[in-house]
């Protein structure tokens, strides 16, 4: 917006007045990468395509990609960023690029030593509008004692997010694996999400482990939250405690979105001898691997999540999990979502349903979104083109994920 001061790591820019500075002094760029610069900080809670840029920054002149090539190195380095390092301009293959890094905004219409302005200080967690100031982390008990953190998000009405494996209410908002989902589910509304027993803030050493306390877990959130009736989403392993509680409180859930969701784990819905036996071989692995924290093994289970990642993203994936959880809760979740199985009554769930997966999900196959619409009556599938188990924030799917999300919400 202009007008607006942005402030990460060092520098500020200044669009009011067209001025980079780092640590107070000012930092001379060209013109048009200051331009790019610009554009970019602006717009970055979304893929900038490149002939955006060039319409933006050139205008009607006519240029060739080379010119643009030239003014992002130079934003670059005027910004100690870097094409192989891009800690704060990140290239997208074939689709443009995304200003990443943490930014603070000062609006103009609010002095800096005013953050509680309208217009005021908003920390913008990996690029986007909201942050991790911004959230408010809580603790309640379970009905066995077990303390649950949950957080509440953004503003508007509200959408509750059932837990899933491999989270962390404070961390989600410094990792790519989760940062670009807080962005796009909070906007315009409030998230409210909680990290499950065993797993980030919290408890880890608990007295019970099964699917039944996980769906306790999530009812005792709603009631924490102070939750009426209200949309719930629910993601991998998620989904299935998401349906068990739609199922349990249908007077509560108004919408039902899932995600990469399965009716039933890998062992149950094993139809042979040679399916049983894989199940069982997978989950003795994943054993081995998370109870001696086998790099090679931890790589390998990243790269379901994240087949089209880098190798960086993979080790960014695995440094991520290992703060989630212990090695020996990591065997017991795994060994649980084996034995979920809520094929025997997502037909009663009576809310309109929305089911998103990657078609070519390489974690849960596309065939449990297809088995879960088939049992739930009023639901619909999307299948979106992708391999990601989590989707990235760089791929076509993630707008389009988004995109059904809100026009579900909204109908």
């Amino acid at each position: 917006m202009k007008g607006d001061k942005y402030h990460f790591g060092d520098y500020e820019l200044d669009t009011a007045r067209h001025q980079l500075r780092r640590a107070g002094e000012p930092v001379h760029v060209e013109p048009r990468a200051l331009d790019l610069l610009r554009h970019l900080v602006e717009h970055r809670d979304r893929v900038v395509p490149k002939n955006e840029l060039l319409d933006e920054v050139w205008g009607d002149r006519f240029v060739s990609e080379a010119a643009l090539t030239t003014a992002l190195r130079t934003a670059r380095l005027a910004v100690d960023d870097t094409g192989s390092r891009q800690q704060v301009i990140r290239t997208v293959h074939r689709r443009g690029y995304q200003f990443v890094a943490a930014a603070m905004v000062i609006g103009a219409g609010a002095p800096p030593d005013d953050p509680g302005g309208e217009a005021g200080v908003q920390l913008a967690a990996a690029g986007g509008p909201l942050g991790a100031d911004r959230q408010t982390i809580r603790f309640c008990r379970a009905g066995d004692g077990t303390r649950i953190a949950y957080a509440a998000v953004g503003s508007g009405p509200p959408l509750l997010k059932a837990a899933n494996w491999m989270s962390h209410l404070d961390l989600e908002w410094t990792t790519p694996v989760w940062s670009h989902w807080l962005r796009g589910l909070a906007r315009n509304r409030r998230l409210i999400r909680y990290d499950e027993r065993g797993c980030g803030l919290s408890d880890w050493v608990v007295p019970g482990f099964t699917f039944e306390d996980w769906v306790d877990d999530l009812e005792t959130v709603v009631e924490a939250a102070g939750l009426d009736r209200f949309p719930l989403l629910g993601v991998s392993q998620g989904g299935a405690v998401a349906v068990a509680y739609a199922v349990r409180h249908p007077e509560r859930v108004s919408r039902l979105i899932l995600a990469g969701a399965y009716a039933r784990g890998r062992q149950v819905r094993a139809r042979s001898e040679t399916e049983g036996a894989e199940a069982a071989l997978d989950l003795d692995v994943a054993r081995v691997g998370w109870i001696h924290q086998d790099p090679k093994f931890l790589r390998v289970f990243a790269s379901q999540f994240l087949p089209d990642g880098t190798p960086e993203d993979w080790d960014e994936f695995t440094t991520f999990q290992r703060q989630t959880t212990s090695p020996s809760n990591g065997v017991r979740f795994l060994e649980e979502f084996a034995r979920i199985d809520v094929s025997d009554i997502a037909h009663r769930v009576a809310c309109p349903t929305l089911i998103l997966h990657s078609r070519d999900d390489e974690r849960v196959p596309v065939s449990q979104a297809n088995e879960l619409a088939a049992l739930i009556p009023d639901s619909r599938l999307v299948l979106l083109k992708s391999r990601s188990h989590l989707l990235t924030a760089f791929e076509p799917a993630w707008d389009e994920f988004l995109s059904h999300i809100d026009a579900f919400l909204t109908e």
